[in-house]
Formats: structure tokens, C-alpha cells, sequence
């Protein structure tokens, strides 16, 4: 089935093009209407008649529900948000923020008094308590997210998976064979994050088809968290010669000032990769090497996604980003001793 992204292709313009051309919204000359038009019929396009209907009444606004938690990291958080409030306005959209814990009683409540066009959905847990009322409300949504229950929703997200793979192989490929995977909170865990769990099981299960050791560790951002999370990956695996970050900057920095006062050498002694992060790893000493979380990308890409749903162009899917791995100075061959 066509997408807007090939009639885009097709007609030569870009995707928001298509879509204000298709909606009305913003004149368009008749040259690139014609070849937008041209395009549609030829790939066989179909419009979803409700959603032209809501062309002649729109907000120009969109909701983004981000509900706060205790375990909440706010510079990820305002990453993303930054990143969708940015997209927006490239489509003349303002956005609504949605941060009240009670994230049910938000969304009814901006829906029924039709204050908003659609909605981007932050923070997705597995079983997320909105993806119903999002069903009922019919409203053009994408989720920065994939829940368990992703039947008729438009979901992007880093391939988390792919990421586990990549910071496996990378490692593997310098030699070595037995590492740490230092995670977030258990809180993070318990209240059913999607994405840490997906990280963490495809670290495992990469681990596993590598033929190494690994082991994994929650961790709270505290100095005490810290050391029982090293501690304990050190108890499970004594070999152990480099660690993955999968947890928030706060870790990141007790971990290196931990291991400076133990004199233990990064990378020489004990290599480390940062997996997901949306902070920038430069700063640390030494940098480190990262798995960026594209939080800009996924952003921006979330709200043509309900553009495109406003234009017409309803096609429930996943998007997964593809990992990057950026070389820093926080990795090397494992550290070996010489003897006579």
C-alpha cells in the first residue's frame, strides 16, 4: 500500500507539501497540485474521508501527553518535547502539554473540547492506560513508543533491539567477551517501561549468540546505586572488561568519578559504551563512546506522522530508527598483563 512518502517521491515535493496540497490548508500552485494529483492516481492513493472532513475545522494544535513520574529524567523528557514543539512549528502547529499524572482525564478532556487536531503520545509503557482512550477518541495519533497492544497505532522509536545487537558486536569486535550491562532504576522496569526492557532482553539474548558472558544490573542515580550496580556486575562476572550504559547521564558521571578513585583506566582496564542516551557523552572524561537515542528524529518524525493522518493518509504501522554507533575514547582492546 502507497504512503505520502511515495506520492512525495512521485510528485517530487516534500511530504508536508502533499499533505497541505491534499487538505487545503495552504495554497499550492496548480503546477504542483497537478503533479501531487498525477501522483495519487497512479500509486492508487485513498485519502481517509474522516480525516479530510477535519480539514475546514482545525486548531492547528496537537496535544503531547507526557505524563511525569518519580523516575522521570526531565533533560530526556524536554529533548523529545523540544523536538515535537520544533516539528510543529514547521507545519504552522502550536502543541499542548500534557504533563498531569492523570494522562486518562487530559486527553478526554483537550478531545472533548475539540482543542486539538491530534495527539503524540510520550513515555509508552507496555500496557499504556491512554492507547485505549486514544481508540475511542479516533483522533490522528503517533506514539513515540511501541506498547504490546500496537493494533491500529502509528508507532516510531529507536530499533532498541538493534541497538543491544550493535553495542554487543562492537565490543565483541575489539575482543571482548565478557560484559556489564549497567540499566536504569528497577522502578523504571516495574511500572513497565517499554523501552528498557526491550534494550535489556536483546543485550542478553545478543550476549547469548556471541557465545560471551553478560550480566545485567538495575541502577539507581545515586552514589551508593552506582557502586552496588558495578559491585554486583564484578561479583557475576570477574572477567568482566567493559560495561553498557543503559541508564540516565547522573550514572554515567558517579560510574567515572567512581572508577577514577578505584584507579581503574578507562578505556585501558575497562572499556564503556553509552546505549540510548539523548545527552551528549563528550563532556565526560575521557568521552565516551554512544548509541545515540535520536530523540530529534523521532520528534519530528512523530508529527508528520499525524500530519499526514490530518491530510488523509491513515496507514497503522512501526517505524523503527536505526541505531548509530559514534566512537569516542571509552573503548579498546581488553587489558591484558604480561608476565615474564
Amino acid at each position: 500500500m502507497a504512503n505520502i512518502n511515495d506520492v512525495a517521491r512521485v510528485a517530487g515535493v516534500s511530504i508536508s507539501t502533499v499533505s497541505y496540497a491534499l487538505s487545503g490548508k495552504r495554497p499550492i500552485a496548480a503546477e504542483t497540485k497537478t503533479r501531487i494529483a498525477q501522483a495519487v492516481t497512479e500509486l492508487s492513493y485513498r485519502p481517509n474521508a474522516g480525516a479530510r472532513m477535519l480539514a475546514g475545522s482545525r486548531t492547528n494544535i496537537l496535544a503531547l501527553t507526557a505524563p511525569m513520574h518519580a523516575d522521570t529524567h526531565p533533560p530526556a523528557l524536554m529533548a523529545f518535547v523540544l523536538s515535537v514543539v520544533t516539528a510543529a512549528r514547521s507545519f504552522d502547529y502550536d502543541v499542548l502539554l500534557l504533563t498531569e499524572g492523570e494522562a486518562i482525564a487530559g486527553l478526554r478532556r483537550v478531545a472533548s473540547s475539540s482543542l486539538v487536531d491530534g495527539v503524540i503520545m510520550l513515555d509508552v509503557t507496555v500496557d499504556d492506560e491512554r492507547v485505549d482512550v486514544i481508540r475511542d477518541l479516533g483522533l490522528p495519533t503517533a506514539l513515540i513508543g511501541i506498547p504490546n497492544d500496537t493494533d491500529g497505532l502509528t508507532c516510531v522509536d529507536l530499533d532498541f533491539e538493534g541497538a543491544a545487537r550493535l553495542a554487543i558486536d562492537e565490543l565483541v569486535a575489539l575482543g571482548h567477551t565478557s560484559i556489564g550491562l549497567m540499566g536504569h532504576a528497577n522502578n523504571l522496569y516495574v511500572r513497565g517501561s517499554n523501552y528498557a526492557p526491550r534494550f535489556r532482553d536483546a543485550f542478553l539474548a545478543a550476549g547469548a549468540a556471541a557465545g560471551i558472558d553478560t550480566a545485567c544490573h538495575t541502577t539507581e542515580a545515586t552514589r551508593a546505586g552506582v557502586e552496588e550496580s558495578y559491585d554486583g556486575l564484578r561479583a557475576q562476572l570477574p572477567a568482566m572488561t567493559a560495561i553498557v550504559l543503559n541508564c540516565n547521564e547522573n550514572i554515567h558521571g558517579i560510574l567515572l568519578e567512581m572508577l577514577r578513585e578505584r584507579e581503574i583506566a578507562v578505556p585501558h582496564e575497562l572499556s564503556i559504551v553509552s546505549a540510548c542516551s539523548s545527552f551528549s557523552t563528550d563532556h565526560f572524561v575521557p568521552p565516551v563512546d554512544v548509541i545515540p537515542l535520536p530523540s530529534l528524529e523521532s520528534g519530528r518524525r512523530a508529527v508528520e506522522l499525524v500530519i499526514q493522518q490530518l491530510g488523509g493518509f491513515a496507514n497503522p504501522h512501526i517505524e523503527l530508527i536505526d541505531p548509530v554507533y559514534i566512537r569516542k575514547s571509552s573503548t579498546a582492546r581488553p587489558f591484558t598483563i604480561v608476565t615474564d
